[in-house]
């Protein structure tokens, strides 16, 4: 594909499925911002990458999104793909400064609050692609709205990680609903199981042994059918999504292995363990709710203290919005 005079941004886009995300957009003739909280990483990372450019962000920190989203709209550019891959996986207990669960706050509330500043650019590029980078591991919990940020319940490490990882899903569920008839399209994944990526460095070899993706030696399980995936391998659906034209003007998508992945039938909704996920492959009826997908988007925006923004999830909002209301 010829990618020139595209513009990308790709979060978290200097390590594991980020970077090769990054190189191969740019091999194509993209430009990519990668928005970064280290910076040195990130610039030994982009070397000998023609077509990368680095911005300071943090996910954690507000102000800093702010900052990078109103960098990119001052330069005027539009922006045809928004790559939501940075995130942090099942570690132990962390608050942000406003009191909010390390995981939601960063694989969540910092990609909604990027991707609700850039709308502008988003719209402006008339046939815009927004991705977030979810998991399989979205199956260990659906967004648990009357307590998102852990301070009523005990906190479970996957758990947490999976409430996250339903929340993209949710949110790309949101966001097409309401982006679609300015051309702006979205889309969750699942890449596989990726051993060799920073995300995977707050778990032990224990756990890597349970879910299969290292072998008694501690070595790599390669095995693609299984979705046990080189990094390579791994940023191909993100990358399917971001530019196929497969998916010209369809958006609503939840990809695996390339392709649009199967709801996962009722009957096989029930508890899940790490060593599944070689197993079984789908979406989970949860994570694809519209009305839950409204529902976070409206709980984000109250937990980030944003005005209602110019796109909105659904007529109800927005006939909220023309009245001078606020949805209840």
């Amino acid at each position: 594909m010829n990618l020139s005079g595209k513009t990308a941004i790709v979060a978290g886009g200097y390590a594991g499925l980020g970077l090769e995300t990054t190189r191969t957009l740019t091999s194509a003739g993209a430009r990519v911002l990668v928005p970064s909280r280290d910076h040195q990483k990130a610039v030994n990372a982009l070397k000998g990458i023609d077509g990368g450019e680095l911005e300071a962000m943090d996910l954690l920190d507000p102000a800093s999104i702010d900052a990078c989203a109103e960098e990119f709209l001052a330069s005027g550019r539009p922006l045809q793909i928004l790559v939501n891959n940075a995130g942090i996986m099942a570690c132990p207990l962390r608050r942000d400064a406003r009191g909010y669960e390390a995981q939601f706050a960063t694989n969540h509330l910092g990609h909604f609050q990027l991707v609700t500043r850039l709308c502008p650019a988003l719209r402006q590029a008339n046939g815009a692609r927004a991705v977030s980078v979810s998991s399989w591991g979205h199956r260990f919990s659906p967004v648990v709205f009357d307590d998102p940020n852990d301070q009523r319940r005990a906190y479970g490490r996957f758990t947490a990680y999976g409430q996250s990882k339903t929340a993209h899903i949710l949110f790309a569920v949101a966001l097409d609903t309401c982006g679609k008839a300015e051309g702006v399209r979205a889309f969750s994944l699942h890449p596989g199981s990726i051993v060799n990526t920073d995300l995977q460095r707050a778990g032990s070899d224990e756990e890597r042994r349970r879910a299969d993706v290292i072998d008694e030696k501690g070595e790599p399980v390669l095995d693609p059918a299984r979705a046990r995936k080189t990094v390579e391998q791994g940023a191909a659906t993100q990358v399917w999504c971001a530019t196929s034209p497969q998916r010209d003007g369809k958006g609503d998508v939840y990809g695996e292995k390339c392709e649009v992945a199967r709801p996962v039938p009722p009957g096989e909704v029930h508890a899940w363990t790490l060593g599944d996920s070689t197993r079984t492959v789908g979406v989970m009826p949860y994570a694809i709710d519209p009305e839950a997908a409204d529902r976070l988007w409206t709980l984000s925006e109250h937990l980030l203290r944003l005005k209602p923004q110019a796109m909105r999830v659904s007529s109800k909002l927005d006939r909220s919005l023309q009245t001078g209301g606020r949805s209840k």
